[in-house]
C-alpha cells in the first residue's frame, strides 16, 4: 500500500475484496454520473430506481479517498445534480441566483463526499455496515441542508424522488427521513455487491445472495405498509380553481387585478354550472397563492369581487393574497377564508411561516446588495407567521401550507397535529416552469402518505391536483392553463406513526451518522498509534 492510500484509509490494510480506491480517471466520471442518475430520478423525468444508483456511484467514487478528494467528488456530484434540477430559478431572475443556490446546495454534497471518505475504514472493517453507513450519512447531510443557512432549502431530498416508488409508503412510518434512508440504504447495498473482488469467485455468492435478499426485502417493505386515510371521516366536495395569469414571469401580476379577476371569473363560471345541475356544489373552494394580486382587506374593489364569487358559489373560498403590514414596508403571504354572505373571516387566516430568503425577504440586505443589486427587486420583506395553518372552513378543517413550505417536515406536521383533516398546498408557479411544479407535486404526494391525509395542490398556472392518502394523483391540470377541478375527498383525523414520531426518526438516524464519524476517527487514531 502506498503512502497516499494509507493516509486516505487510516492505515487500513487491504483484505478480502477490492478495497483500493477507484482510479481518479474512474472516480471523476463516476461522480458526474452519480449527479446525472440522481437528477433523472426526480420529476419531470421520474426514473426513481436511478436514485440508489446515484447514491452508489458517489459512495464508490469517494470510498478510501482523502477527505479533501471526497469533498471535491461530492461537490462535482452536487453541481451535476443541482444546477439542472434548480434551473427554473434562472428563468426570470437571471443567472446569479441560480448559480449561487446551486453551488450552495452542492456544498452539502461536498460534505457528504468528505464524510463518505472519512468513514471508509469502518466500511472496510465490516462490509455489512457499509449500506447502513451510506444511509445514515445521507440522512445527516439532508438534516443539515434542510436547516441551514436561513432555515435551509430541502429541495432535492432523496425522498422527493420516490413519488412513484414502492418505498414511498415508508413515509407513513418515518416521514421523508426514513424514505431517504431507505433509498441510500439500497444504494449502499448495490455498492457492497459491486465492490467485491470478482476475480476470486470462490465463496462470493453467499454474501452476494444475502445482499440481494436484503435489497428485495427493502423494496417489498414499502408496499407492505398500510396506506389510507387515518381515522376516516366524512367526505367533502372540494374545488380547485386555477385561474392562470396574463403572462408567466416576475411580472405575472403587472396587469392590476387581472389575476384576481381570472380566479373570480372561473369561480363564477363554476357557480353557473352548479346552478344548471351540471356540477355538484363544492363545500370548499381553494384558490392558489397570490390569487388576489391586490390586498382585499385594504382594497374594497378587490374584496367586493371575492365576495361576489363566494356568494355565487355558496361556499367558503380559501384565498391566497399578499396582505400589507403589519409594519411599514412589510407584507404577508397569507391564506384567508372568505365566506359567503360575511366576507373575510380574519379568525381563519394563515400567514406563511417560512418566507423564502432572497425571494420574499432579503437577509443581510446591505451585504447582499454588494453581491448583486437585483436584491432590491424584493422591495418589501415578507413577515413570517407564528402559527400553523389550521383553518376551520366549516365542512372541513384545512391544513394550509404555502408554496415551498411543503418541503419542510415540521411545518406540514404542525397542521396535522393541530387538527387538520385535509392538507392544502397553495402555490404560485407563474415565476417557474412545469418541472418545478411537478417536483412540488411529488412532495405533496409524500406528505399525503406521511400523514394519512388526502391532499391537494392549488396553483395559479399549474400543476394543480388532488392526492389520495396512498399517494395517487387525480385531476392533475396542465401548465399555463385555466382550469377548475372538482373532486370528493375523505377527511382524516387519525395519526400515522410518522406523525406521532415527528422529528425523532431523523434525530436517531442523524445521531448514528455522528456516531459513525466519531467511530471512524477512533479507528483511524488507533491504527495510527499501532501502525496496523
Amino acid at each position: 500500500m502506498d503512502r497516499e492510500q494509507s493516509r486516505a484509509t487510516g492505515g487500513a490494510r487491504p483484505g478480502v475484496g477490492a478495497r483500493r480506491a477507484l482510479p481518479l480517471t474512474v472516480a471523476v466520471p463516476a461522480a458526474v454520473l452519480a449527479g446525472v442518475a440522481l437528477l433523472v430520478a426526480f420529476p419531470p423525468y421520474g426514473v426513481w430506481p436511478l436514485a440508489p444508483v446515484g447514491v452508489a456511484l458517489l459512495a464508490a467514487a469517494a470510498h478510501r479517498r482523502r477527505v479533501r478528494a471526497g469533498a471535491g467528488l461530492g461537490f462535482l456530484t452536487g453541481v451535476t445534480l443541482f444546477a439542472p434540477l434548480l434551473e427554473w430559478t434562472n428563468l426570470h431572475t437571471g443567472w446569479l441566483p441560480w448559480v449561487l443556490l446551486s453551488l450552495s446546495q452542492a456544498g452539502f454534497l461536498a460534505l457528504l463526499g468528505a464524510a463518505t471518505a472519512w468513514v471508509s475504514p469502518l466500511a472496510d472493517r465490516r462490509a455489512a455496515v457499509w449500506p447502513l453507513l451510506t444511509g445514515v450519512l445521507w440522512v445527516g447531510q439532508e438534516a443539515l441542508r434542510d436547516r441551514v443557512p436561513f432555515g435551509g432549502f430541502p429541495w432535492g431530498r432523496l425522498a422527493f424522488s420516490q413519488d412513484t416508488s414502492p418505498l414511498l409508503r415508508l413515509a407513513a412510518l418515518g416521514g421523508a427521513p426514513l424514505v431517504t434512508f431507505a433509498v441510500a440504504l439500497a444504494g449502499g447495498i448495490l455498492l457492497a455487491v459491486a465492490w467485491r473482488d470478482w476475480s476470486r469467485p470462490a465463496g462470493q455468492w453467499r454474501p452476494v445472495a444475502a445482499l440481494a435478499a436484503a435489497l428485495v426485502a427493502l423494496l417489498a417493505a414499502g408496499p407492505a405498509v398500510p396506506a389510507g386515510v387515518r381515522g376516516a371521516g366524512d367526505t367533502v366536495t372540494v374545488a380547485i380553481v386555477q385561474g392562470n395569469v396574463p403572462r408567466l414571469g416576475l411580472d405575472f401580476n403587472a396587469q392590476r387585478q387581472q389575476v384576481l379577476n381570472n380566479h373570480v371569473d372561473a369561480t363564477l363560471a363554476l357557480a353557473q354550472r352548479v346552478g344548471r345541475g351540471e356540477q355538484a356544489r363544492p363545500d370548499v373552494v381553494v384558490w392558489p397563492e397570490n390569487s388576489s394580486d391586490i390586498d382585499p382587506l385594504r382594497n374594497p374593489a378587490a374584496g367586493y369581487r371575492i365576495s361576489q364569487a363566494a356568494d355565487a358559489i355558496g361556499a367558503p373560498i380559501l384565498v391566497g393574497a399578499v396582505l400589507l403590514g403589519p409594519g411599514q414596508g412589510q407584507v404577508r403571504n397569507a391564506g384567508l377564508l372568505w365566506r359567503p354572505g360575511s366576507g373575510a373571516d380574519l379568525t381563519q387566516l394563515y400567514t406563511k411561516r417560512h418566507p423564502v430568503p432572497f425571494a420574499e425577504y432579503v437577509p443581510l440586505r446591505s451585504i447582499a446588495r454588494k453581491v448583486s443589486a437585483e436584491v432590491d427587486r424584493v422591495r418589501s420583506d415578507f413577515v413570517p407567521g407564528d402559527r400553523p395553518g389550521v383553518l376551520d372552513a366549516g365542512p372541513a378543517t384545512l391544513g394550509d401550507v404555502i408554496c415551498f413550505e411543503v418541503a419542510y417536515d415540521g411545518i406540514v406536521r404542525d397542521t396535522v397535529t393541530g387538527g387538520a383533516q385535509l392538507l392544502v398546498v397553495q402555490t404560485n408557479n407563474a415565476t417557474f416552469d412545469v418541472a418545478e411544479a411537478r417536483q412540488q407535486l411529488a412532495m405533496v404526494r409524500l406528505r399525503a402518505v406521511e400523514h394519512g391525509r388526502a391532499a391537494l395542490m392549488s396553483s395559479t398556472v399549474g400543476v394543480s391536483g388532488f392526492v389520495s392518502p396512498d399517494g395517487r394523483v387525480d385531476g392533475a391540470t396542465g401548465f399555463n392553463t385555466a382550469e377548475v377541478v372538482v373532486r370528493q375527498m375523505r377527511l382524516g383525523d387519525g395519526r400515522t406513526p410518522a406523525t406521532v414520531a415527528g422529528v425523532w426518526p431523523e434525530v436517531a438516524l442523524a445521531a448514528l451518522a455522528v456516531a459513525a464519524l466519531a467511530g471512524a476517527a477512533l479507528l483511524r487514531r488507533r491504527r495510527e498509534v499501532t501502525g496496523g
